[in-house]
């Protein structure tokens, strides 16, 4: 988190996103290239692996966003369109994690985007 405050583009003490555009727009690209905080750095392996967020649990195969079909730019190397089509994940059929996402935000006040590393660091 103390690394990552000085550029979030929000409010670094609560972890949340900033209200308009050019907040998004930065936010998009915005840690892309560190570690995520919840690997353990000698092991290499997820310390919240059974209750990881969705971006975790989908990450890999192609998921249909309002943007079209997003693929890990790692996976499917080399593979055709319709290849990658045909493995497409539909991660919560049930929108399970709207409703959830709903009632956390209820039940704790806190509403908005943030990253992994500001809800733990927040939790610690």
């Amino acid at each position: 988190m103390s690394r990552l405050s000085a550029s979030f583009p929000g409010d670094p003490v609560t972890g949340i996103l900033a209200d308009g555009e050019e907040s998004r727009r930065r936010f998009e690209d915005f840690a892309n290239d560190e570690p995520c905080p919840a690997l353990n750095p000698q092991t290499g392996l997820c310390e919240l692996y059974d209750s990881r967020p969705m971006t975790c649990r989908v990450f890999g195969p192609p998921v249909r966003s309002e943007d079209g079909l997003g693929v890990c730019e790692l996976c499917f190397h080399g593979a055709t369109d319709e290849q990658i089509q045909k493995c497409e994940l539909i991660p919560d059929p049930e929108n399970l994690e709207e409703h959830l996402l709903a009632e956390l935000e209820k039940r704790t006040e806190v509403h908005g985007s943030t990253i992994i590393a500001f809800c733990l660091g927040l939790l610690n």
